[in-house]
């Protein structure tokens, strides 16, 4: 028997500026949800149960930028992605695209289990998920009043917004004169808010689990890291990982695969490999990432000014932290 662990993060790139009464909202939330999965792992749930537990719990609070409360697109509507991957035998499950679906992250898993796919979007997803018997919901369901605010800022500053927990005209002003770009374009300041969860459990079992609303004015369409295994999500036998951040460079990256790779490929331990790639991997990309590795050790990277996380080992290790 090993020692489980656990990490959840709240995406990547926070604004310096960000208010302390927006902080401590999500630090009570982070810690909301490592409760949560201490108390089902002290209960012997198996890793991948804990992290669709989780995620599910992130989906649903409108805070961060998943499930209720996803960023919009430029037409002002919810597509969502998730994934998750179970490690011991690499079976992973993704969507995207989906307006009507709860709990994106719950329907990744009947992918993975119940069809004979790992990727489904729209339309299949969603004719998926009825015949699967989930949760449906109107789109308006996952509007929120401050993400309508941000998108008509995000459409006045002509940008692909991705500050949007931040309604001041000023934040989109200087979003036009940033030097950032994404694919050579300029974009905004920096602060998506992905969620992911990562788990080992007692017996050693890795999984992990991301889902997002992507990106603030993005176009129809556009699919992140999010629901790409290796990319945004990645499990095995040695490891859990879940991204968060610039979703194009994530991808070019092949970020959360990297971790296992230079793992087994390099000999690193966790700690290492997450150094690793963070430092040697995203090139000019901005983005940051949380594991477990079998052993029950637990790890998070970034390179943004900070990204909202929290982590627990069955030592009695805790943290939550946004800089």
């Amino acid at each position: 028997m090993g020692a489980w662990a656990i990490a959840v993060h709240g995406g990547a790139g926070v604004d310096p500026n960000l208010p302390k009464e927006r902080q401590d909202e999500a630090k009570r939330l982070l810690t909301r949800c490592l409760d949560i999965g201490i108390s089902a792992l002290r209960s012997n749930v198996p890793a991948i149960d804990v992290v669709e537990l989780v995620v599910r719990e992130l989906e649903t609070d409108p805070l961060f930028n998943s499930g209720r409360g996803s960023a919009l697109t430029e037409k002002g509507t919810v597509e969502m992605e998730a994934s998750i991957m179970d490690g011991p035998k690499r079976r992973c499950g993704a969507v995207s695209g989906l307006t009507t679906v709860k709990n994106p992250i719950s329907l990744a898993r009947l992918v993975m289990e119940k069809s004979p796919h790992s990727y489904l979007t729209t339309p299949g997803g969603e004719e998926f998920a009825k015949k699967q018997g989930v949760e449906m919901v109107d789109n308006d369901y996952f509007i929120t009043e401050d993400n309508v605010g941000m998108l008509k800022l995000a459409k006045e500053a002509n940008s692909i917004l991705f500050d949007y927990r931040i309604p001041t005209v000023g934040t989109c002003g200087a979003a036009v004169d940033s030097h950032l770009q994404m694919n050579g374009l300029p974009i905004s300041v920096y602060a998506p808010e992905t969620v992911g969860c990562v788990v080992v459990d007692k017996e050693g079992r890795c999984a992990a689990g991301t889902s997002t609303g992507g990106l603030m004015n993005k176009m129809s369409g556009r699919i992140g890291d999010s629901p790409i295994i290796g990319a945004g999500t990645y499990a095995c036998e040695l490891c859990g990982v879940s991204c968060t951040g610039e979703g194009e460079a994530i991808i070019r990256s092949t970020l959360a695969r990297d971790v296992a790779a230079v793992m087994e490929y390099k000999g690193l331990n966790l700690h290492e490999a997450v150094d690793y790639v963070i430092k040697n991997r995203l090139n000019e990309g901005k983005a940051g990432l949380i594991a477990v590795s079998k052993n029950g050790e637990v790890a998070c990277g970034f390179n943004t000014t900070g990204m909202f996380r929290g982590c627990a080992t069955e030592g009695g290790f805790m943290e939550v932290g946004v800089w």
